[in-house]
């Protein structure tokens, strides 16, 4: 065991989350924390209530420059990068040949650079599929220096603006470089939680002081990976290499929205990211063998990743991919990939946990009301 930890990678956060009595477990190469004393039930209430702090330092971020920067990373993704305003984030996905997903990821433009932030556990493959595709004058930067956390609540943003006034002036989806504390920052108004809050990237070396200073805001609390899981799949968000993956195109993930109108069939620039056709095709006819869709359960036995589903008759109809008890509906909550014959709203279908058929019901998402500062 000694010889794992050794080989673990650690953020600029990892004496402070020691120090918190937080609960160290591996994740993505990462010794991360999972939870703190508080406990993940506590920590996700209070995140809903108040306001969390959340370390992502372990995520990928990158800086691509020059003159062909947005149009060579929009012929790796079916969303609109050229037309992206200055100081606006968009969510996006790198897919491949057969219109599987490699990884999700957040694009800003900042101007004269665009920031990309990948998931931990796809940035090494995410940075060699930029590296292999981009046009040779695009210079890549792979910023090592930066931690980044997540401050999320419906308290965040009051909590932020006694340090930094400025993020007041943020809607969803804003982003902007600016000052807190005398340390510039990258900061957006985005997060993983359904709250609404911030994503603020921070220079390494003032990544620990800066985050006591939030937390020494009354409303802040330390909020571990444990209470991050819930807390997305209450608001259907989907967690790469679970929720989506190669396997899945974004149609059948449920994420039509995230493809830019440009980019689509009748857009300005249809197609020209890889998978377009499979992808468009699924759009046009609206034909495809299976979906992903929400389940609440009764009772409070949690219906877990893996599980298999089946419809009235015992026909298996699909798999759960993530799965946990809601604490905020205080019902078990779950997606799932089921055939689409069975997709439709309110249906019931079976959860097959420890010999037991549990019933679900097909609902939308998210489980609870996401709950974005549009303005």
């Amino acid at each position: 065991m000694a010889d794992t930890q050794a080989q673990l990678l650690t953020t600029p956060l990892h004496s402070l989350h020691i120090e918190l009595g937080a609960r160290m477990v591996p994740f993505a190469g990462y010794d991360m924390p999972v939870q703190y004393p508080a406990g993940v039930k506590k920590e996700h209430e209070h995140t809903r209530s108040q306001a969390g702090l959340f370390d992502v330092s372990h995520m990928g971020q990158v800086r691509l420059r020059g003159d062909k920067a947005a149009t060579s990373l929009e012929s790796l993704v079916p969303v609109d990068i050229i037309d992206l305003p200055v100081g606006k984030q968009r969510y996006a996905l790198f897919t491949n040949t057969d219109g599987g997903i490699l990884d999700d990821l957040m694009v800003t433009n900042y101007g004269d650079w665009l920031y990309l932030v990948v998931n931990a556990a796809c940035k090494e493959q995410d940075i060699a599929h930029l590296k292999a595709n981009l046009d040779p004058g695009v210079e890549l930067e792979v910023l090592e220096d930066r931690a980044l956390v997540a401050i999320q609540g419906p308290t965040a943003a009051a909590a932020v603006a006694r340090l930094a006034p400025e993020v007041a002036e943020l809607k969803f989806m804003d982003s902007r470089q600016m000052p807190i504390d005398g340390v510039e920052c990258y900061v957006s108004r985005s997060g993983y939680t359904g709250e609404d809050g911030f994503e603020i990237s921070i220079p390494a070396a003032d990544a620990d002081r800066l985050c006591r200073l939030f937390l020494e805001q009354p409303e802040i609390e330390p909020i571990g990976l444990g209470a991050r899981d819930s807390l997305r799949l209450e608001s259907g968000l989907c967690l790469y290499g679970h929720d989506i993956d190669t396997s899945t195109t974004p149609v059948e993930g449920g994420l039509i929205w995230a493809i830019s109108k440009s980019r689509r069939a009748d857009g300005a620039r249809a197609g020209g990211f890889p998978g377009a056709e499979r992808i468009l095709q699924q759009i046009a006819d609206k034909k495809f063998s299976r979906k992903r869709v929400g389940l609440v359960g009764e009772g409070r036995a949690p219906v877990r990743e893996g599980t298999e589903l089946f419809d009235t008759d015992s026909n298996r109809i699909g798999q759960v991919t993530s799965g946990s008890f809601g604490p905020s509906i205080g019902k078990p909550v779950a997606m799932a990939y089921i055939d689409t014959a069975h997709a439709a709203l309110d249906t019931v279908v079976f959860a097959s946990v420890r010999g037991k058929l549990l019933p679900m019901t097909v609902t939308k998402m998210p489980f609870v009301e996401q709950r974005y500062y549009r303005g």
